[in-house]
């Protein structure tokens, strides 16, 4: 007998999301504050950068340090937010490199260390909480989880990677009564997306934010926010329905 679908409503909720200070990230919280959540924890590298969501929001947003490279500042990032009910993961890095770049191991390693092995340490760090209050965990992944961009070979790979574990966790976290939601999207109007030279066809980051929301509050693992993350899901799905639903 398969399990109820999953969902959260956002109103009255606390929420963190790590890289909150820009881009997706900061449409984010903002998107969580008008939906109603009760208060936002903004993880981030740099704790002066949060300054101007600070002065919008007062006592509603508070800032945390963290580093998705280390164990310790994740471990602390989790100690100071014992009441979190939705952690949404969207910190993350790319380097340009294809796979015969002299800077491909390089580019690879330091990818790794944050769009995967990030994962896993708020995952790790943030389970015993998720699980008590039975909340939620986001994850940022791309539609280069599931289709390689030469120019971004190595960004692509971590996705991809990062994509088959945010699936593990979804498997171990819903018997625990946590959901799990997958976000992938396309070009996106962010630094990121100007990196890789998406500006002209990039749609905003409060296209992504809201689908979040209405990802967690509808109970849907996959969210394909934006036309071109659309398009991709569209050839997607059959293989999601027939395999990874089927499960």
């Amino acid at each position: 007998m398969s399990q109820p679908v999953k969902t959260t409503s956002i109103k009255d909720k606390t929420a963190l999301v790590t890289g909150a200070n820009r881009g997706i990230g900061k449409a984010i919280v903002e998107a969580l504050l008008e939906h109603g959540a009760r208060k936002v924890y903004l993880a981030v590298r740099n704790p002066e950068s949060t300054t101007d969501l600070t002065q919008r929001y007062g006592k509603k947003v508070v800032t945390l340090q963290a580093d998705l490279a280390s164990d310790e500042s994740i471990q602390a990032l989790a100690s100071q937010a014992k009441d979190v009910d939705i952690v949404i993961n969207n910190a993350g890095v790319l380097e340009i490199a294809s796979a015969l770049s002299d800077n491909a191991i390089q580019a690879l390693t330091n990818e790794f260390n944050i769009n995967v092995f990030g994962l896993l340490r708020i995952a790790n760090a943030f389970a015993p909480i998720l699980e008590a209050k039975g909340g939620a965990l986001v994850q940022l992944n791309s539609v280069a989880s599931i289709k390689n961009f030469p120019d971004c070979a190595t960004y692509s790979a971590s996705k991809a990677a990062a994509y088959s574990l945010t699936q593990s966790l979804n498997d171990n976290f819903s018997a625990k009564g946590v959901q799990v939601v997958s976000v992938h999207p396309g070009p996106i109007a962010t630094d990121m997306g100007d990196k890789v030279g998406l500006t002209k066809i990039a749609e905003p980051p409060s296209v992504v934010a809201e689908a979040i929301i209405a990802g967690l509050e509808n109970g849907h693992f996959h969210v394909f926010p934006d036309t071109f993350a659309q398009q991709i899901y569209g050839a997607y799905r059959p293989y999601v329905e027939a395999v990874l639903d089927s499960q």
